[in-house]
């Protein structure tokens, strides 16, 4: 919502909740002669930061592609699934993913997916890839991880890492020996079948990383004020609250009706755009996969501003909002105010008027 909207929402929400509508006289010593003002509850007149907030419901999801889509892993190798993981455990870069005729096919880390064999002589960034696996698996400290070329020393430390994980050590990396991931992974659903035929090129399992973030859908009045990098707080279930924030946001509008009802017509004003929330400490929301959370995305801010509390705000009969200030020697005065930025957490409004700091402004009693 833009800063205008900020301000007319919080005008129809002061209204709703103000204690009493004040009319306006045609002066404004709102004082009745002779009369003893009875006691008010008061509140002070601050100086200092507010901010605004989106308020939406969001969903704990383990973080995969930058559009929330788990990784597809495709098999390359032939012959018959003997082992395969369960949904949920943990692979790491390195280690045996599954098994085809018993032998182990490895996860290797790497944004380029296995296209062909690899042997000493091919050059090409998925060599550049092996070579950097090999050197953060320890197998061969030699080895360059930013060099493109297949050497001898990269042979030699496939070797050791094939013989470790009890694959024929040959030197060489056959197209079905490993599947490249961009990350050690967590699998989210496997697809193939134990004791099922394994064919190149056909999907086994899809797989996310082990970190959880948080997905929300933003309505067309919040993507204008949600920017990539801002502030977070997610209430957890159990009412635990952690701290995040925005890693990224979708390119692609989606209708809520896009996947119910493909080919139909749908408001494109309804349409929605994900973001990707990460968490300070994902450990903390360990074991919620799929749990539903309330966040709080912070997306606007004003320093050093004058602010009352939003209940403070009275309506003036000839339109417009003012405070009632209470003045030395118990005097009352109505002061119109400009209404500014709106903080739904703090519960205070931003005010522009006839006002200083540490004044006190009358506000319903409790």
């Amino acid at each position: 919502m833009t800063r205008k909207g900020w301000v007319v929402a919080a005008a129809v929400v002061l209204i709703a909740v103000a204690a009493t509508v004040i009319v306006t006289r045609s002066g404004d010593d709102q004082t009745t002669p002779g009369a003893q003002p009875a006691p008010v509850t008061t509140a002070n007149v601050d100086r200092g930061k507010l901010s605004a907030m989106v308020s939406l419901n969001g969903t704990l999801a383990y973080r995969a592609r930058s559009d929330g889509s788990a990784y597809s892993v495709i098999n390359q190798a032939r012959g018959t699934y003997t082992a395969l993981p369960d949904d949920g455990v943990d692979v790491r870069c390195g280690d045996v993913l599954y098994r085809v005729d018993d032998k182990a096919v490895l996860l290797l880390c790497g944004s380029v997916p296995a296209y062909r064999g690899l042997q000493e002589g091919d050059a090409g960034n998925d060599v550049r890839q092996l070579n950097q696996n090999l050197h953060d698996l320890g197998n061969n400290a030699d080895v360059d991880p930013a060099d493109n070329q297949f050497t001898a020393k990269t042979r030699q430390a496939l070797g050791a890492l094939q013989r470790d994980k009890g694959l024929d050590v040959t030197g060489q990396l056959h197209i079905g020996d490993a599947v490249f991931l961009p990350d050690s992974v967590r699998i989210a659903k496997v697809t193939g079948d134990l004791g099922g035929s394994a064919q190149p090129g056909a999907p086994v399992l899809s797989a996310t990383s082990g970190t959880l973030e948080v997905h929300v859908d933003l309505e067309p009045l919040q993507q204008s004020d949600v920017k990539q990098g801002a502030r977070a707080r997610i209430t957890l279930p159990g009412n635990q609250s952690v701290t995040g924030k925005v890693d990224r946001l979708g390119r692609v509008a989606q209708s809520p009706a896009d996947q119910n009802n493909a080919g139909q017509n749908n408001n494109a004003g309804d349409a929605t755009i994900p973001a990707y929330i990460s968490l300070d400490d994902p450990t903390k929301a360990g074991g919620l996969d799929r749990a539903p959370v309330r966040v709080e995305i912070t997306t606007d801010g004003v320093d050093d501003v004058l602010s009352v509390p939003v209940t403070a705000i009275i309506g003036r009969s000839g339109g417009g909002f003012a405070v009632e200030v209470v003045r030395d020697g118990g005097r009352h005065e109505q002061i119109a105010v400009a209404l500014g930025l709106f903080d739904t957490t703090a519960g205070r409004v931003e005010v522009d008027g006839d006002l200083r700091e540490g004044e006190h402004v009358v506000v319903p009693s409790r």
